[in-house]
């Protein structure tokens, strides 16, 4: 490996390696370096969607995301979900549409997605520089001098994918952002997201453990609404995960951290109003066979669940007749039903995070480049910048749209000699 090179670009998760794909497809005469302070490669790509990479969803609008939904936009724009079947269709990766809307490759299998990004890179000779840890980066002349742990490399143009602080067992260490904010950047504040949250322990969680079904969890502060998602919910040990508590883990976790009295919210039946509730058990008063209150709430609840929200409020009640429940016992009912409020004490943290909230604010880069406006030359993408999605494949859309973007530009701004600050472009 020389030690001048054309583009480095520092860490080849996803948006890393797009980003070098991109650059060398653009223009393939350029020596292009990818630097990993990884053994291997792509660890968080090879766990994410269980295993078998939820690579895009089938509608990505910048609705779906945290930020600068505006910039967002824009970004998305450039390189869209299509845009990305189409990428990995030529890639050799065909993709399949589930009922949910998320994209798989049709093995289900991640390590195809991570094979096929691998070969790309390959054939387009870009370099792959495992257990290259940067430890600074400086800007020289028109240059930039990258010292990392195995020695010195110049660059003329530089793009800093190293991710954030989720799963930092596959590398992501936050260190990403102490680059930029020595190019002259800053990092807002930053917070795990799509991660799962714990409960008091003396809470009935962890009796239901293994338990999923489908609800809806609104996010409050001071009686306001801040959040609403509806979704899977899995009850565990130490509270509740599954899709739709990870999508609302963002906006808790979020409050949390300022020091808000943020609460969360659960309605077991997400498709009925709190009226509706009170219709259903009302009927089925009025009905022979005098169920038991357990035995209607779990035709539309797991059994176990049913008997738990039935005795919560008032033991013993589980095994009342629907007919012989008081008109206030059937009003808490209701209340437990539509509007139960779960003890949360914090989330599981970086270490089961799927992705970071926070970091570069999107005002600090170029949307129609990712180019820095505060150091010529530098590129800023992916899980680095101030965006975040929900849960469904849409932080991997903005790693490829992202990449695509810094990737292209960064190998077309090497003609242009010296380079203007993106701002003033």
């Amino acid at each position: 490996m020389p030690s001048d090179i054309d583009i480095a670009i520092i860490g080849a998760g996803a948006a890393g390696l797009a980003a070098g794909i991109f650059a060398a497809e653009t223009n393939p005469h350029l020596s292009i370096a990818l630097l990993d302070s990884a053994k291997t490669i792509g660890a968080k790509i090879l766990v994410s969607g269980g295993g078998r990479c939820n690579v895009t969803n089938q509608r990505v609008t910048a609705s779906d995301f945290h930020g600068n939904r505006k910039l967002i936009d824009r970004i998305l724009r450039r390189f869209d979900e299509q845009a990305t079947i189409r990428w990995f269709s030529s890639l050799g990766i065909p993709l399949k549409t589930e009922a949910t809307e998320k994209l798989f490759p049709v093995t289900n299998k991640a390590r195809t997605v991570l094979d096929g990004l691998l070969r790309r890179c390959e054939a387009l000779g870009v370099s792959l520089l495992t257990q290259h840890f940067v430890q600074d980066l400086t800007r020289k002349g028109e240059d930039f001098s990258i010292q990392h742990s195995q020695g010195t490399l110049r660059a003329k143009r530089v793009i800093l994918a190293t991710g954030g602080r989720s799963l930092p067992k596959t590398g992501s260490d936050g260190s990403g952002w102490d680059l930029a904010q020595r190019l002259g950047h800053t990092v807002t504040p930053t917070y795990p997201a799509l991660v799962p949250l714990l409960l008091e322990p003396a809470f009935f969680h962890a009796t239901l453990s293994g338990i999923s079904h489908d609800v809806m969890l609104t996010t409050t502060l001071a009686g306001k609404t801040l959040d609403r998602c509806t979704g899977s919910l899995l009850w565990t040990h130490f509270g509740i995960s599954g899709p739709v508590v990870l999508d609302a883990s963002r906006v808790w976790v979020g409050a949390a951290a300022q020091g808000k009295a943020v609460r969360l919210h659960l309605h077991c039946f997400p498709h009925l109003s709190n009226q509706d509730v009170e219709k259903w058990l009302m009927q089925a008063a009025t009905l022979p066979g005098r169920k038991l209150v357990s035995t209607l709430l779990a035709e539309r609840l797991p059994t176990r669940v049913a008997s738990m929200l039935a005795s919560i409020q008032e033991p013993g009640l589980s095994d009342t007749p629907i007919n012989l429940l008081p008109k206030e016992a059937r009003r808490n009912l209701i209340r437990t039903l539509t509007n139960l409020d779960l003890p949360v004490i914090g989330s599981r943290g970086w270490n089961f995070a799927e992705v970071t909230a926070g970091g570069v604010p999107l005002e600090e880069i170029s949307v129609h480049s990712m180019g820095s406006r505060h150091m010529p030359g530098l590129y800023v993408i992916g899980e680095m910048l101030d965006c975040d999605g929900r849960i469904g494949g849409f932080n991997f859309q903005w790693a490829w749209a992202t990449g695509y973007l810094a990737g292209c530009h960064a190998a077309l701004d090497i003609m242009k000699q010296p380079v203007a600050a993106e701002g003033q472009r």
